[in-house]
């Protein structure tokens, strides 16, 4: 009876060898390296990823969802501070009355700390102001002497440099500006710089050289800003001082 249990035991192992020792290998058959194979786990900065047969399971498959929608949200949020930024700094100026082209926020008496300026220094003669192109269609600028400015566009990206570093260098002139699509031919003797949006940061400073009142005396004085619609009548200059 004993023999009998024994060499039944035996066949029953006999027959599942070729099972235990996985799949057989025929004559097709082609070698898969375990270094493109998906592991049963996978031990990540987020959390351990477990698979069955290269499938993630459940668990996995949400764990992986929660991570991407953190990290989209990460993204819009970095990808949104510069727009949120630019708009914030035209309300602060529209707050204080600075609310259509022509008029601009002068700080005379230099930036104090009152301002909450993140970049800001107390040492510089700082004029800003916004252009809206949708309202006012295409805008002059026409520059002082001895300045050092930049346009910036409502996604904060740079548009063209003012003064010294601009096409003007430093000798004052006029600008053009031109709303985006704008297809028409630009009159002779402006610069002209084209946008990508219709509201438009000007950041300008005045050099101190020959003191705070000469600076701000060339700005006061010199600097128009109008649309091209209205340069037989243009707006009078209305500066904001001290804004913020």
């Amino acid at each position: 009876m004993k023999t009998k249990i024994v060499l039944t035991f035996l066949l029953a192992m006999s027959l599942a060898a070729p099972a235990l020792a996985g799949p057989p290998k025929l004559k097709m058959t082609t070698p898969i390296p375990d270094s493109i194979t998906t592991p049963d786990r996978v031990e990540t900065s987020i959390g351990t990823f477990e698979f069955f047969d290269g499938v993630p399971t459940k668990k996995s498959t949400e764990m992986a969802y929660d991570f991407l929608d953190k990290v989209n949200a990460y993204k819009a949020l970095l990808s949104t501070i510069p727009t949120v930024s630019i708009n914030e700094l035209r309300r602060g100026q529209a707050a204080i009355g600075a609310k259509a082209s022509n008029q601009m926020c002068i700080f005379d008496t230099l930036m104090d700390s009152k301002g909450l300026f993140l970049t800001g220094n107390t040492s510089t003669m700082y004029a800003l102001g916004f252009l809206d192109l949708e309202k006012d269609g295409p805008t002059v600028i026409e520059l002082p002497p001895r300045m050092l400015g930049i346009i910036d566009d409502m996604a904060f990206l740079y548009v063209t440099d003012l003064g010294m570093a601009g096409p003007d260098q430093g000798r004052g002139g006029r600008f053009l500006v031109l709303p985006p699509g704008y297809e028409g031919e630009a009159p002779k003797g402006f610069h002209v710089v084209r946008s990508n949006t219709y509201g438009l940061w000007l950041f300008m400073r005045g050099y101190l050289d020959k003191g705070i009142k000469a600076a701000s005396d060339n700005i006061r004085d010199n600097l128009k800003v109008y649309p091209l619609a209205k340069k037989n009548s243009p707006p009078a200059m209305q500066f904001i001082n001290g804004c913020f």
